[in-house]
């Protein structure tokens, strides 16, 4: 029986049986990273991966002699097609591509098609032999103009925590030459989903952000996007430690981050702002209204407000439910902090959002009127969803932030 003080995890919940019809095979997050296990009836489980790295996509190999799996050995960003011994024996990475997606076995056993990308490069094809060896890549979608620019290349940092939580992965973004002498206004971006990953070496979720990213740099910023506590990639602990407690342990990571950018990369403490949709609206209201002195500027798109409202599909697991655990809603819900808002505060929602219904924006505008707040704007936008679709509207809202960056962050 699974067990977990916190919730069983959704992912990593995979199983089946090896060839001999009698022994199963499973990954399980018993020893706080998801690691593959085989178990014989009667027997116990034994352990065939182990480390503080994750395993999944689990598949047998062809002549059922080993577990090929995806895996992040090196550093949680980097993924690979790996693969063990089912008689136990070393870890084995068999691609060198760092960003590997998926992968699936050809029929006779003896390839992989491999679905990899970069941070520039949108999911491409590769064959690679199952026992390992050089890629054949068969693909590249990107266009002789877009292979052409010079991209800001994002920089893999680690930044120190003083809250027990070990290093905050992210990816920084800097101008290639740093004045010296000089103070950047700082931009931190706050990836949505909550659990999701977004400093690996992939192709991002958020690459329109990323391009963003690139402009923000341009004129003078720089940006530090983190994998705050919570996001997946990280193990057990990491992804529980929001529980009961949404946005607290988060907002401390991006408080270190600030720190971390101001003693080590010439980050201006007293221009800092802060953006991010869906996960990351709630997350910019909660850095917004409970860290005032410390972001003057923050951007919430299609924002959650108020936890009660939300799907408790979602909810259940991290607050348990409304009528139970009351506390943990009021406490994680940034609706109960609004009197906390100082600085210039951009709400922009779709009005036909499906997921984080666009009623969650107008309460919020409410109450920030109740409570003669000064500095906020709201852009609603009438044919957009959770995720926009029509180029004028991502380009409304982006000139939007982009203008509220400049307008509050630059003295």
């Amino acid at each position: 029986r699974l067990h977990d003080a916190a919730w069983i995890n959704w992912s990593f919940n995979e199983f089946g049986w090896l060839p001999d019809n009698d022994t199963l095979w499973f990954l399980s997050e018993e020893s706080g990273y998801s690691h593959l296990y085989t178990q014989r009836a009667g027997a116990a489980p034994r352990q065939l991966t182990r480390g503080e790295w994750e395993v999944s996509q689990p598949h047998v190999s062809a002549d059922g002699s080993r577990m090929l799996f995806v895996c992040n050995r090196e550093w949680p960003g980097d993924y690979e097609v790996c693969d063990a011994p089912l008689a136990g024996g070393e870890v084995r990475e068999l691609t060198a591509l760092d960003g590997v997606e998926s992968y699936t076995l050809a029929p006779q056993g003896d390839d992989l098609l491999v679905h990899w990308s970069s941070s520039y490069v949108p999911p491409q094809l590769a064959v690679v032999p199952a026992a390992g060896g050089q890629a054949r890549r068969l693909t590249d979608t990107r266009t002789t103009d877009y292979r052409a620019y010079d991209f800001i290349q994002p920089q893999f940092v680690q930044v120190p925590s003083q809250h027990g939580a070990g290093s905050i992965w992210g990816k920084l973004y800097t101008p290639e030459t740093m004045e010296p002498g000089r103070r950047y206004p700082i931009v931190m971006f706050v990836h949505g989903a909550g659990y999701l990953q977004n400093t690996s070496a992939n192709y991002p979720n958020y690459f329109r952000e990323q391009l963003f990213h690139n402009v923000l740099v341009d004129a003078g910023y720089i940006v530090l996007d983190l994998d705050y506590r919570g996001s997946a990639g990280y193990g057990r602990d990491w992804r529980t430690a929001i529980y009961r407690n949404m946005g607290h342990p988060e907002l401390e990571d991006y408080l270190e981050g600030i720190d971390w950018l101001v003693a080590e990369h010439q980050g201006d403490r007293d221009n800092v702002g802060i953006y991010g949709g869906s996960y990351g609206g709630f997350m910019t209201f909660m850095a917004m209204f409970r860290a005032p002195e410390a972001f003057e500027a923050g951007a919430a798109l299609r924002p959650v407000t108020d936890w009660t409202a939300y799907n408790h599909e979602y909810t259940s697991n991290i607050l348990n439910t409304p009528d139970i655990d009351p506390e943990a809603y009021d406490r994680s819900s940034p609706i109960e902090y609004a009197e906390g808002l100082q600085g210039h505060l951009l709400i922009a929602h779709g009005m036909m959002d499906n997921n984080v219904f666009f009623q969650d924006s107008v309460r919020l505008s409410q109450r920030l009127i109740e409570l003669r707040k000064d500095n906020w704007e709201m852009a609603a936008y009438p044919l957009e969803r959770h995720g926009f679709v029509e180029s004028d509207a991502w380009f409304d809202e982006y000139r939007r932030i982009y203008k509220l960056f400049e307008r509050a962050l630059k003295d």
